[in-house]
Parts: C-alpha cells; sequence; structure tokens
C-alpha cells in the first residue's frame, strides 16, 4: 500500500531539491551498505537495499520524478488512478549498464566502465621517493646522483618468474583470458553479469607452477642503481620531478613506470621566498638612514649597491628587480629581489657618544647647551659619524 512506503528522498536522505548527482551519491552510498553479497542472510539489509533502489529507480528519471512529486507513491500504484501504473510494472530506462557497473562494480572488481583486457600489456607502477636538496641549489638548478631500490629482470628466468626449463602454464579458471564473468540473481534488477580480473592468475592468464629459485617466481629481483637527477633552476618544495621508465616494471610486456621526485627545500638563514620573489631583512645603521648614501644589500647572485635617501625611515622597502628565482617555464624569467631596511640603534654608548647625541637632540629641539661655547671646526654630524666609526 502506498501509505505504507515511507517517503523515497527520506530513504535516500536527500532534501526533494536534491540534484542528479546528489541522488546518486547517496544511493550509491546505501547500495554498498546494503547489498546482499556484503550483507549475506540479513533480511533487513536486502529491504532496505530494495527500498533504496526503488526509490532511486524513481528519484533518478525526471519523468518519474515529475510524476512522484505531484502523485507521490500512488503514481505507480496498481490501480490507485495514477498516471504511471504499479511500480512493479514499469521498466528501468536509460543507460542503466553504466549505473549498475557505478555502483555495483566495487563487489565484483570494476563495472561495464572498467572493463579491459587484463591478460594484455600493462605499464608498471609509478615510484615516489622524497629528495631535500639546499635553497641555492634550488634556485640556479643542479644535479644530484642518489641510488634508489629498483626492480630489474631476473637473469636466471628472464622475467618469466618461471624455474628454467619450464614455463607458465595457462590458468585453468579463466582459461587464459586474464577474467571472469560473475552472475548475480538480484530481486529488484534481476540478472546482473559483472566482469573482473581472474583471483587464480591476478590477470595474467597464466600460473607458475614452477618457480624460479633466484626470484620466488616474481620475474624480478630488487637492486640498488645509481641515478642521476637533473634538478632545473626554480625548483620549491612540493615540486614533483618526473623521470620516465625508472619506476616498476610492466607487466606482461607492457613499458616501465615511472620515477617521481618529490622536493624538499631546506630554508635559508638569510633569504626567505615566496613563489619566484626573495625577501630579506637588511640592517641599516642610524647615520646611514640619517645622512643616506650607499650600503650593500646581498642577493642570490651576490652584493648589489643600492643608494638611500637621506632621512631613509625602518621599514623602507628596496625593489631589485631581476635578482630573484628563475621561473622554472624559462631561466631568463626572474622574479625580484626586496629587502626591508630596519635602522640598527646601538646596544652600548661611550660617553662621548652619548654627549653628542644629547646636543644632536638640542640643536633638532632648537637649543644649545650652555657650555657649547667652543668654536667647531667640523660640523656635528662629521663627529657624529667619526665617534661611531672609532
Amino acid at each position: 500500500m502506498a501509505q505504507d512506503k515511507r517517503d523515497y528522498y527520506e530513504v535516500l536522505g536527500v532534501g526533494k531539491t536534491a540534484t542528479d548527482d546528489e541522488i546518486k551519491h547517496a544511493y550509491r552510498k546505501l547500495a554498498k551498505k546494503y547489498h546482499p553479497d556484503t550483507n549475506p542472510g540479513d533480511k533487513e539489509a536486502e529491504a532496505r537495499f530494495k527500498e533504496a533502489s526503488e526509490a532511486y529507480a524513481v528519484l533518478s528519471d525526471a519523468e518519474k520524478r515529475r510524476q512522484y512529486d505531484q502523485f507521490g507513491h500512488a503514481a505507480f500504484d496498481q490501480g490507485a488512478g495514477g498516471p504511471g501504473g504499479g511500480f512493479g510494472g514499469f521498466e528501468f530506462t536509460g543507460d542503466m549498464g553504466d549505473i549498475f557497473g557505478d555502483i555495483f562494480g566495487d563487489f565484483f572488481g570494476g563495472g561495464s566502465r572498467s572493463r579491459q583486457a587484463y591478460n594484455g600489456p600493462q605499464k608498471g607502477a609509478s615510484v615516489r621517493i622524497n629528495l631535500r636538496m639546499g635553497f641555492m641549489d634550488a634556485v640556479f638548478g643542479t644535479e644530484k646522483n642518489i641510488e634508489i631500490g629498483y626492480k630489474d629482470e631476473c637473469a636466471k628466468c628472464h622475467g618469466t618468474g618461471a624455474k628454467p626449463g619450464t614455463q607458465p602454464e595457462k590458468c585453468s579458471r579463466c582459461n587464459g583470458t586474464g577474467q571472469v564473468t560473475y552472475t548475480q540473481q538480484s530481486p529488484l534488477f534481476g540478472r546482473i553479469q559483472q566482469t573482473s580480473q581472474c583471483p587464480n592468475c591476478g590477470g595474467t592468464g597464466t600460473v607458475i607452477k614452477d618457480k624460479c629459485p633466484d626470484c620466488f617466481g616474481k620475474g624480478f629481483k630488487k637492486i640498488r642503481k645509481p641515478i642521476k637527477i637533473n634538478i632545473p633552476a626554480g625548483v620549491d618544495t612540493g615540486v614533483t620531478l618526473r623521470m620516465s621508465g625508472l619506476g616498476e616494471p610492466g607487466i606482461r610486456g607492457g613499458q616501465r613506470g615511472d620515477l617521481l621526485v618529490q622536493v624538499i627545500v631546506d630554508s635559508h638563514p638569510t633569504f626567505e621566498r615566496n613563489g619566484n620573489d626573495i625577501y630579506t631583512t637588511v640592517p641599516l645603521s642610524f647615520t646611514d638612514a640619517a645622512l643616506g648614501g650607499e650600503i650593500s644589500i646581498e642577493t642570490v647572485d651576490g652584493p648589489v649597491k643600492q643608494t638611500i635617501r637621506p632621512g631613509t625611515q625602518t621599514g623602507t622597502q628596496i625593489r631589485i628587480r631581476g635578482k630573484g628565482v628563475p621561473s622554472m617555464r624559462s631561466r631568463t624569467i626572474r622574479g625580484d629581489h626586496f629587502a626591508t631596511l630596519v635602522i640598527k640603534v646601538p646596544e652600548r654608548l661611550s660617553e662621548e657618544q652619548k654627549r653628542l647625541l644629547r646636543e644632536f637632540d638640542d640643536s633638532l629641539k632648537g637649543k644649545q647647551r650652555a657650555d657649547s661655547g667652543s668654536k667647531k671646526k667640523k660640523g656635528f654630524m662629521d663627529k657624529l659619524k667619526e665617534s661611531f666609526e672609532e
């Protein structure tokens, strides 16, 4: 009876404004949880699975969803006067094969969209390593010689995994195809067939009766192999360099996988990097800040002379174009160097320096000390500068 059924939106746990993707995601989650294959003999789980499947069959179809929103469950009850007839009478429409493959593929090792020739050549898996390097090596690029654990073809069996003088035999379970077909009788959808990798041979189509004593049937041995890695200028932490053909061996004649080198760059005591720009803090003496002049700023390319104006304040930032990090796309493109000037205040002063500073402070305030009647041969700032340089 219609009144005995729960609301389809409630069954799937979605709102009435849910999108098609949200409905599909909700159903997939429930189908995995309550599917009979994962709950053998559980009648309650089977009932929940049927309920969810019925709700999805209606809400995933635009026309049936429209009818349900208008008439409720009565839209599909036999003899209830609804336009669609009973639920038990209508059939699923659309490409349900893809839906079954997407939802039920996990139960069988792959759905209709993931079928493949399991006994064909397959590329080997990629291998990932971390490589730590210095700040300056990352800025300008370098070469690194390292050793990696490398799987090489077994010299005794030449990669077959079989004892010399023998050959792998055809798998009796899949008859050499590398794949098997499972058939399931669903109480709601009827007969469903899914194809997946043969569990007996692992999809190779062959089994090894007599294993190679050197590699124990694996077909390869692990060795230490020296390799040279070219580090391009401009790399930074998180960048992954791909080296083709240095990963795991391929299967059934497939090409080797790749070596993925993930870069980790050490910090620098002076330079701080942000993208392709470099930032530093440069100490500036009080005298240089007051009088101005030429100072030296250290960059990744070495010291660069810069002229500052008199009265430079702490926090002033100087931009030196083209002295940052090269772009990985082109070494001719570089970031900039930003130097923040910070006035360094002396921590210890002599009595003479203190006297001169007080005199300087008085002169700024328009005052003159009572004992300063003697004639000066040099300017005040000259004497102050000489005092700090002693």
